[in-house]
């Protein structure tokens, strides 16, 4: 059973490898235990079945290898604050909490980051397994333990592991989850002892999620077999400057020391340490800028071969796609947002930050929180801190301590570049000569079936990825060339180059930055942060803010910028180093008192001389968050907590406020789509859940891009689940199914998948003065006339909307609503995605019916070719008021325990759909007033 593939991310898993026969078994086992039970079909398998695995929250605890006691106070969502005296003891009262609450989900987190699912699934994924050994994130995670860490880090990983494998002594699956005992079913799976190296391998599972352009660089290169310069630029326009600002306005590189320095403030950045190598320039892309899309990947040395690239790329799509997410969607869609406000412009005079990393939704949520703190904080016990974590990792990623307050945003920095790969024999050419693969084999072992070897090959380049699928090889044997190039020897393969495949100190990091003081101490604990890169906004009690970009970023030699894929065999395509520290941008207490970061460009390209990527977020959500502050703090206005709540909660729909002017203006000839078009008159572009024109505004943007571009794009890369309507829906009246007849991509449409963001937003509006621009075109269908312009294309969208909702919400369009539409599904990890019927309705919960939407602020996040759920969310939220710790405010999207039936399995769902935050204790006495259920671990 697939890992971590949710009904939000519309995935669906692959074919679990059992007979019908034992999943029938399994069926029929869960049955009669609900029958034993005594309960309803639907409800509690058995009383002892289900409570067996509950934590003990109250009492006293034995845990053999504590220095002192341990206090565990809950407050009435079950969130855990933890009292120590020690360091150790601190983080090992982590591990036990945690995996009280969650160690299913864990030990699922570790099986993906190692390639080690199938011993928990089966055969259904080897596929999955064999990919993810070939990245190698665990071999990189055991070296990055072994050569990398601080002394101090290590202590507390093996601290934290004690702390898991206490709670795990003497205990039976079925004893630890209620998921453990319907596996128990199917094989043999018993679960392991947990190791320092399980948590720092989930960061590398975090950072496959976060790594940037990676689809973007196969995109561009796949559209070279159909479109030409002119059409690829349409597709990836230029960052617009003018209109939506990057996140550094004041600070600016020096040339003469070779330093990112901040301008026109009295703060300073101190120095920091280097990320290793020489630094280099950047460029344009190989044969093109991104804003051109050259033809193919070419070198000096010649050609790489466009039939063997395209090839190659279309089935490594492929692969990708069907690899299950960590933590967010696979690298496409991913978005988050942060700001912070000073104290100059808040009502408690001191700062507010805010921040909601997008992610797509899970049971339990990828998040937990809690507070670690110690009883007095010194030498011996240095920590003080609350906030958010992962299961399975010590310490705090996003959060506060008692002194300063960050945030986190996906930089979306290119850090990874592919490399196509001209193999001979054991060997791969490289500057005119053939040099030996680096070899290893891999074994991996499969519950109920046969264990099974591969062998990962390597070149200079990184790992060969095209090695994992048998058909990518034969096509690579066969791939024709241009005669321009070398000779292609025994075909083409596909490497991948990537800083997460390199040992790092992330995970020293982390509990430098929960310990940092003030700004500097948080600058530096932020350099060590190396992957995956990430936007990092700051506040302190003292009234600074600041944001800083730190991450390993390699440097590309001039005219190479990685937008797309490179040859392997060039030397001149090797990266030249690392960008240092001190020269990446940062900013500190900025003159106009606010700092947003939503994905957008980190600072100005003409202002900065390295390509940090070509493919940043086009900034709608980062202006629309300006915006609101600047309206909020002019003549003198102040923030206040709720008002940084409800600028969360933001539905304003950017492309909505372009297009309906336009859409109003068109005559349908249709008076129930006329109708229709009424709803957008008046409308202020407001996506709530109760709107009707929000439904029909969603609707004809749907179907404005499926006109307009599904049928134009390389079947690969139509947008994920697109299917084209080839025949009409009844043009004069409500639709019927039987009227419509599809015909779907490659993709099957149950795999969609965000399409990028607001990207297609400024795609449309570069096109809005294009009136007669080709892409506007597309021909007649049925009964429907073809369009030649964008008012024909539009009107077209119009009517197809007016009868896809006539369909799906019927033809009273009194009764439509946004939220009928735009539902949002939390099913559990593995188990409710392809167990068996009784088990999903178990383990899975919704939907809800939600406002937001695409590139909102309230990113509540759909795919236009592939239907109206919610596919990202707002994953928790949060805003520190760093005036009165005490009255901060968060929330998580599920709730603090991954127990099926435990009062805090969704408990914070329904508060976090209607858009509000708890109370965050944090001071002593407020955590106290707080607490419903208090444990006391013991030596």
């Amino acid at each position: 059973m697939p890992p971590n593939t949710t009904a939000s991310t519309g995935q669906q898993p692959g074919k679990s490898g059992r007979r019908k026969g034992r999943k029938a078994r399994l069926v029929l086992i869960v049955l009669v235990l609900a029958l034993i039970g005594g309960v309803a079909f639907g409800g509690y398998w058995s009383v002892s079945t289900v409570r067996a695995s509950f934590p003990q929250t109250k009492g006293t605890l034995t845990l053999k290898g504590l220095s002192g006691p341990v206090e565990v106070k809950r407050d009435n969502y079950g969130i855990p604050q933890i009292y120590a005296s020690s360091d150790a003891d601190l983080f090992m009262a982590q591990g036990y909490v945690q995996a009280q609450d969650r160690f299913y989900e864990m030990d699922v987190r570790r099986h993906m980051a190692s390639g080690r699912l199938s011993e928990m699934f089966g055969k259904s994924q080897v596929d999955n397994d064999e990919f993810l050994r070939t990245l190698g994130w665990d071999r990189v995670a055991e070296k990055e333990y072994d050569t990398k860490l601080s002394a101090s880090t290590k202590k507390y990983l093996q601290a934290y592991s004690k702390g898991v494998n206490s709670y795990l002594q003497g205990k039976d699956g079925k004893d630890i989850s209620l998921e453990y005992a319907a596996l128990g079913f199917t094989n043999d799976y018993k679960p392991q002892n947990w190791t320092p190296v399980d948590s720092v391998s989930w960061l590398k599972a975090m950072a496959w999620d976060l790594r940037g352009n990676m689809q973007d660089e196969v995109d561009r290169a796949l559209l070279t077999s159909r479109l030409g310069p002119k059409q690829i630029a349409d597709l990836y326009p230029e960052y617009p400057s003018g209109r939506n600002k990057a996140i550094v306005q004041e600070g600016q590189y020096n040339e003469l020391t070779g330093t990112f320095e901040q301008g026109g403030t009295s703060g300073t950045s101190g120095t920091l340490g280097t990320s290793g190598g020489s630094t280099g320039t950047g460029g344009t892309a190989a044969g093109g800028s991104s804003g051109t899309g050259s033809s193919s990947s070419t070198g000096s040395s010649g050609s790489s071969g466009t039939e063997g690239l395209q090839s190659q790329l279309t089935g490594l799509t492929k692969v990708l796609d069907d690899l299950p997410p960590a933590v967010g969607v696979n690298g496409d869609g991913i978005g988050s947002n942060s700001w912070v406000v000073s104290g100059e412009h808040t009502i408690t005079g001191k700062p507010l930050l805010a921040n909601d990393p997008h992610l797509s939704p899970s049971l339990p949520s990828v998040w937990y929180q809690m507070g670690l703190h110690c009883r007095s904080v010194s030498s011996a016990c240095q920590y003080d801190v609350s906030g958010y974590t992962f299961a399975g990792m010590p310490g705090v990623i996003i959060g506060h301590n008692q002194d300063i307050a960050w945030g986190m945003t996906n930089s979306g920095v290119d850090v990874t570049d592919l490399y196509l790969e001209k193999i001979t024999g054991d060997g791969y050419q490289y500057d005119g000569k053939i040099k030996p693969f680096q070899t290893r084999e891999e074994t991996i072992k499969v519950a109920g079936g046969e264990t099974k070897k591969i062998v990962v090959r390597e070149t200079n380049n990184g790992p060969l990825l095209s090695d994992r699928d048998e058909e990518l090889v034969k096509v690579g044997k066969k791939a024709g060339v241009n005669t321009a190039a070398p000779d292609r020897g025994d075909g083409y393969g596909v490497a991948l180059r990537w800083t997460a495949l390199q040992p790092g100190t992330t995970m020293d990091a982390v509990f430098a930055m929960d310990k940092a003081k003030d700004w500097n101490d948080f600058r530096e604990a932020a350099a060590q942060f190396e992957v995956p890169s990430q936007n990092l906004i700051y506040a302190d009690t003292q009234n600074n803010i600041g944001y800083t970009l730190p991450g390993k970023i390699p440097t590309r030699a001039e005219g190479d910028d990685g937008s797309i894929p490179a040859p392997g065999w060039d030397p001149e395509y090797r990266w030249t180093g690392y960008i240092e520290q001190d020269a990446l941008p940062y900013e500190y207490k900025p003159k106009r008192g606010y700092i947003v970061t939503a994905n957008q460009a980190a600072i100005d390209p003409d202002k900065y001389p390295y390509t940090l990527t070509k493919d940043w977020g086009y900034g709608t959500r980062s202006q629309r968050i300006s915006d609101l502050i600047e309206s909020k703090i002019k003549n003198g206005g102040k923030v206040s907590t709720d008002d940084m709540r409800q600028m969360q909660l933001d539905n304003s729909s950017e492309i909505a406020r372009l297009l309906v002017p336009t859409l109003l203006k068109i005559d349908p000839e249709n008076k129930d789509v006329r109708e229709a078009q009424k709803l957008l008159e008046g409308w202020d572009y407001t996506q709530d859940a109760d709107s009707a024109a929000a439904a029909y505004f969603n609707a004809v943007w749907r179907n404005i891009l499926k006109l307009a571009f599904g049928n134009k794009l390389p079947k690969e890369l139509r947008p994920k689940g697109q299917c084209l309507w080839v025949k009409p829906v009844n043009t004069t009246g409500p639709a019927d199914e039987a009227d419509e007849v599809r015909e779907c991509g490659q993709r099957d449409p149950d795999q969609a998948q965000p399409d990028g963001g607001d990207r297609w937003f400024e795609v449309v509006r570069g096109l809005m003065e294009q009136p007669k621009s080709d892409w506007w075109k597309t021909p007649e269908a049925g009964t429907r006339p073809e369009a030649v312009n964008r008012d024909q294309l539009f009107r077209r969208a119009m009517i197809d909307a007016r009868w896809e909702l006539t369909a799906k919400l019927g033809k009273d369009i009194d009764s439509w609503s946004w939220g009928r539409l735009h539902r949002l599904f939390l099913d559990n990890q593995t188990l409710g995605t392809e167990g068996p019927g009784f088990l999903q309705y178990a383990l899975n919960r919704g939907p809800w019916e939600l406002g937001g939407g695409e590139a909102t602020v309230n990113a509540t996040g759909w795919n236009a070719a592939g239907g109206y759920n919610v596919v990202w969310v707002p994953s928790m939220r949060m805003v520190v008021n760093l005036g009165d710790l005490d009255k901060s405010k968060w929330i998580n999207l599920s709730g603090a325990s991954g127990h099926a039936y435990s009062a805090h399995y969704v408990d914070q769902t329904d508060k976090w759909a209607e858009g509000e935050l708890l109370p965050w204790s944090f001071s002593d006495k407020a955590v106290e007033g707080s607490t419903t259920d208090k444990l006391v671990l013991k030596p």
